[in-house]
């Protein structure tokens, strides 16, 4: 080999040494950086729960005002609707209100069990920063529904200071997409609520 494709090869080498080392420390980089200065980790997770699970969960708020949505990653409306109950946490969540997530995705396949639903369900939560309770629906969506006397969803059920269903939000009834119900309505009772003492 003549001393000119020696140095070239070394050179061709030396390369590809370098690229790979880049490629390896930008592969070993720290995980993004909070406002503090502390590794940003999702407080986002799912449990998954049944109607009367879900609805003890509620019960153990009694005294605050509770927000429960019940949706589905296959639900348009309801994805739409959904950064509206973060920012109702965002705004209210705490001390006097409580915001909760009840997805609807399992609909009963035997080969893909709640479990199967649960990355796809917790990206979604991440995605919009859902800070909250968030549960997946043990029971097929189906069955789920009729235990919840619901046709179909988006559903908002606001629970009162007393533990008692104050209002369920629904469209059920609505003739047009006009006549649905926006996260205005389910504000509009949930500061009702929390003034009442």
């Amino acid at each position: 080999m003549t001393p000119r494709y020696i140095g070239f090869a070394a050179c061709l080498c030396l390369t590809f040494s370098v690229a790979a080392l880049a490629f390896a420390v930008d592969d070993k980089k720290p995980a993004k950086e909070g406002a503090k200065g502390e590794a940003s980790q999702s407080k986002v997770s799912v449990k998954i729960a049944d109607w009367d699970e879900t609805l003890k969960l509620v019960a153990a708020h009694k005294g605050k005002v509770v927000v429960l949505d019940a949706w589905s990653t296959s639900c348009q409306p309801c994805m739409k609707e959904f950064p509206n109950l973060v920012k109702l946490h965002k705004k209210y969540g705490g001390k006097e209100v409580v915001c909760m997530s009840l997805s609807c995705d399992f609909i009963g396949i035997k080969s893909k069990p709640p479990e199967y639903y649960r990355d796809k369900v917790e990206n979604f939560l991440s995605k919009q920063g859902a800070e909250f309770q968030n549960l997946l629906s043990s029971v097929p969506a189906e069955d789920l529904f009729e235990k919840m006397e619901l046709s179909s969803i988006p559903a908002v059920y606001v629970y009162g200071r007393d533990g008692k269903l104050a209002k369920r939000f629904d469209n059920e009834k609505a003739k047009t997409e006009d006549d649905n119900f926006t996260y205005d309505d389910v504000t509009k009772l949930v500061e009702e609520l929390v003034a009442k003492k």
